[in-house]
């Protein structure tokens, strides 16, 4: 029995949650949502990807950035049983709940960090 190789290249699970840029003079100060993967696994015998989404959360005031990194949060619950192209995210696991991180490069930035785990069946 052979084991399936991983593609060659994964899903792009940052886009299918939000294809957004640091806007140009971003300081930490402004509403702002920003997606990134951490790494994860291919499991080759089920042909899914499972990358660790990191989503960092920055609003003017703490309480707002804590308010909109679970609206983050939720938005990416909500991802399970939905087909994104020719991959189906199966199942979105927290992996680290929304945690106050200062941020040492904008030391104004009020911002909450999430880690998710997504279980993306590539097609």
């Amino acid at each position: 029995m052979t084991t399936p190789t991983p593609p060659s290249t994964f899903p792009d699970v940052e886009v299918m949650i939000v294809d957004v840029q640091a806007p140009i003079g971003f300081d930490g100060t402004a509403a702002a949502v920003f997606v990134n993967r951490r790494g994860g696994a291919w499991v080759g015998e089920r042909h899914v990807d499972q990358p660790l989404i990191e989503l960092e959360v920055y609003d003017p005031t703490k309480q707002a950035a804590h308010v909109l990194a679970n609206d983050a949060r939720q938005a990416v619950l909500a991802m399970a049983d939905i087909t994104y192209g020719t991959n189906l995210v199966t199942e979105v696991e927290e992996q680290d709940g929304p945690r106050w991180l200062p941020d040492y490069l904008y030391s104004a930035a009020n911002r909450y960090v999430t880690v998710m785990k997504v279980y993306v069946d590539v097609y």
